[in-house]
């Protein structure tokens, strides 16, 4: 762990980022991941150092201007880049790596009784798509089901009477009646 703050600091200068690292070392996760998740939350904790937030306290709010920073710092490569977006900002993969270890850091602060909630959201955060949209089949019919001791002509909208379930839409093989 002394390696680890060594190479980020500012682990040092959190209690709670230092405990959970060093949790996750002692169940014997791999080096490269460990370094992975310190790294990513070094860099969550110096932008709260940056604006004055308490990571602990932190909101969605705060998370939203990570991620700001995370998609408009610039690309390693710089000028170099041959495809015209991509001059700036960290690729997709690279910004979901980054959040991973400051999800997980809030699940730990929740399992303390430290928060209620957990401010990073799973999967709400990909650039170019609008946030908190989750990908679902979509419901393209309502249906009532009616049980096997119901009369035909039962009211399945009654309670007890019968369950409205969603039907999802089915893309069959054409190998498949």
């Amino acid at each position: 762990m002394v390696v680890i703050e060594e190479k980020w600091p500012v682990l040092g200068r959190h209690e709670r980022a230092a405990e959970w690292l060093r949790i996750w070392t002692d169940l014997g996760r791999a080096p490269r991941t460990i370094d992975a998740y310190a790294r990513g939350l070094a860099e969550y904790l110096l932008v709260c150092e940056r604006e004055g937030v308490d990571p602990v306290t932190a909101n969605r709010a705060h998370i939203a201007v990570y991620v700001r920073e995370l998609t408009s710092r610039p690309h390693r490569r710089g000028g170099n880049v041959a495809v015209i977006d991509s001059g700036s900002g960290l690729a997709n993969a690279t910004i979901q790596q980054r959040l991973v270890p400051v999800r997980l850091f809030y699940d730990f602060l929740i399992e303390e009784g430290l928060r209620a909630s957990n401010p990073v959201g799973r999967g709400r955060y990909t650039p170019g798509r609008r946030a908190g949209s989750l990908a679902r089949p979509p419901v393209t019919a309502v249906h009532p089901v009616l049980r096997e001791d119901q009369p035909d002509d039962a009211d399945p909208g009654l309670p007890g009477r019968g369950v409205l379930r969603p039907q999802r839409a089915h893309h069959r093989s054409p190998h498949r009646p």
